[in-house]
């Protein structure tokens, strides 16, 4: 054999090995529709003057998004959908009245002076001067939130608790008070303690929120699901299923009508599978139900490129050509046809990529990750194997390709 054909053979080899661990080692990240949890649609709505704009928007949902982080949720999905529309899907959550009480929380913190006869007076201080807010214990192990100001922040309450030494200063969440300790002496340092009858869950959420950030605007829960984790499983065990069968049903065809290549082809779709799962993992991307059958849909894709180059090698093989130059024949002239078709279908998974919502961006991306995998794979991947077989064993029959003899 070739020294270039071994060189061929051990990157494939090489590619195996990587995207074999990605794929193995590496747990894939399932969707909402596969692991079950929650899902949750929220509106933007105005309040007085307030304009509902691009900038608001995005604003509501990096607040958001940095509150789901601190619940913990990895593979979760916060995306606009519409005008003033953001859905949140949040997988393997279970405890979901909680998961939607803390998505939907306004949590403006503010800090006002009591007044002389219980009322509360003008905001000084708010939440967006806040640097880090986290859980903390008092002497009896009781739970509270200690909290640090940013540098302009620090130099605002030092001057607040300067100038009101003797007075109450009350801490608000959203309008209610949660603290209102005694101003005894300056605090130059800008950090503090909100103390009240809090459990531990409940004061690892409001350090959540507060770390966050409020709400740039108000966001009012229009419809919220729970997803049970059993119809994932269902769906995860057909889809299964339906690939096995799927794939059985290509390997056959593949062998009974094109002999040693179909044998390739279906090598080279386990190469595939392989590639697509792994790099899938290597992005972190997450897998839906819909992402499932756009996989499926890409390795039906991969056969049928494997088909035209087939059909290329034999119609070189009736010419009388040697099975070698046949197959470089053959893949030169199939290119053309297989490129163009999958640039095609690349177009259309960009466009419900970025107009897609949901299960739809799941399904375009992995469609995308599964075309380019195939094009890999069938222009690559296959050529190596059938080249590296013919070269292996000496095979010099053209009915190993299908082709009738004379």
């Amino acid at each position: 054999m070739k020294k270039g054909m071994i060189v061929k053979l051990l990157f494939i080899l090489a590619i195996l090995i990587g995207a074999g661990w990605l794929s193995f080692m590496k747990p894939t990240r399932l969707g909402l529709d596969l692991k079950g949890g929650v899902y949750v649609v929220l509106e933007a709505k105005p309040e007085g003057d307030q304009v509902i704009d691009d900038e608001a928007m995005t604003r509501l949902i990096e607040v958001l998004d940095r509150r789901i982080n601190g619940l913990g949720v990895a593979e979760s999905i916060v995306q606009r959908a519409g005008e003033k529309r953001v859905i949140v899907e949040l997988p393997g959550i279970t405890n979901s009245e909680e998961a939607v009480n803390l998505i939907g929380k306004t949590a403006l913190l503010e800090f006002k002076i009591v007044q002389d006869d219980g009322s509360l007076g003008e905001t000084l201080l708010t939440g967006g001067s806040l640097k880090k807010a986290a859980v903390s214990y008092d002497k009896l192990g009781r739970a509270e939130i200690q909290f640090e100001m940013n540098q302009e922040g620090a130099v605002k309450f030092a001057e607040i608790t300067r100038n009101n030494i003797g007075k109450k200063l009350a801490v608000t969440l959203d309008g209610e008070v949660q603290t209102a300790p005694t101003i005894n002496t300056e605090i130059p340092s800008g950090n503090g303690v909100i103390t009240g009858s809090y459990t531990v869950e409940e004061a690892k959420a409001m350090a959540t929120l507060l770390n966050a950030g409020a709400l740039p605007v108000r966001a009012e829960i229009l419809e919220t699901r729970s997803v049970g984790a059993s119809l994932g499983d269902e769906s995860i065990a057909k889809s299964t299923m339906a690939a096995k069968v799927a794939v059985a049903l290509i390997g056959i065809f593949m062998v009974v009508f094109y002999r040693l290549p179909g044998l390739i082809a279906n090598l080279a779709l386990a190469v595939f599978g392989i590639i697509a799962f792994g790099t899938l993992n290597f992005l972190d991307a997450t897998l839906t139900l819909p992402g499932i059958a756009g996989l499926i849909l890409s390795a039906g894709m991969a056969v049928d490129a494997n088909v035209i180059i087939f059909e290329r090698i034999k119609e070189e093989l009736t010419l009388g050509n040697t099975i070698l130059s046949s197959i470089d024949t053959g893949f030169k002239k199939a290119f053309g046809a297989i490129f163009d078709s999958n640039i095609t279908t690349l177009i259309i998974t960009m466009i419900l990529f970025t107009l897609g919502t949901g299960p739809v961006k799941g399904f375009a991306i992995t469609l995308t990750i599964g075309i380019l995998a195939s094009m890999f794979t069938a222009i690559t991947i296959t050529k190596i194997l059938l080249k590296g077989f013919v070269g292996i064993f000496k095979i010099k029959r053209p009915e190993l390709f299908g082709v009738r003899g004379n």
